[in-house]
């Protein structure tokens, strides 16, 4: 069985309209959040600029929020900007939701794989394992890593989840030999 990994290279941008420009892209750059104290309740927002402008925008994180409530680890991340929680806040579906904004993965994401030698027994069994939550469609991943062409995938490929709809969490599948699929 071969294994292939499939990992962010850097965080995705957004797909948000800028007030100023209208550009549609914006950026965490290097990841900062913003925390204000008023008395003891706590706003804590991510910032995040303009592609094309470098307008600065917030995402509310956490509104007027009793400092009792959130956890002193994760306060401490936000006062120190930590890369790792700027990136769990950001891939939060249910930030993306509340800020209406999508992420936007395009050259955000490698695949790690170990070539299919040549002479590989066939069927060829995959698993495909997400390091990061990049949302990819199956058929897409295994046409462009194999040299298949889409419409090549569904004959020659036996698959555990939906070929054609974007997952991230991870998948097994099945290569049959070419010679398999013509007789």
């Amino acid at each position: 069985m071969l294994s292939w990994v499939v990992r962010r290279t850097r965080l995705p941008l957004l797909s948000l309209r800028c007030l100023d420009c209208r550009s549609e892209s914006a950026t965490t750059g290097e990841g900062r959040f913003r925390v204000n104290a008023n008395g003891k309740l706590l706003d804590v927002w991510l910032l995040v600029r303009c592609v094309s402008c470098d307008r600065t925008s917030k995402l509310t994180v956490h509104e007027r929020a009793p400092v009792s409530s959130v956890d002193p680890v994760r306060l401490d991340g936000y006062h120190g900007n930590d890369p790792d929680l700027v990136a769990a806040v950001l891939l939060d579906p249910l930030l993306a939701r509340r800020g209406r904004f999508a992420l936007d993965w395009r050259g955000a994401w490698r695949l790690d794989t170990a070539p299919v030698r040549a002479d590989a027994t066939w069927p060829v069994q995959v698993e495909v394992v997400f390091a990061d939550p990049v949302p990819v469609r199956p058929d897409r991943l295994i046409a462009e890593h194999l040299g298949l062409t889409r419409a090549e995938v569904p004959r020659r490929v036996k698959c555990d989840v939906s070929l054609r709809r974007p997952t991230t969490t991870g998948f097994n599948f099945l290569v049959m030999a070419e010679a398999a699929v013509r007789g």
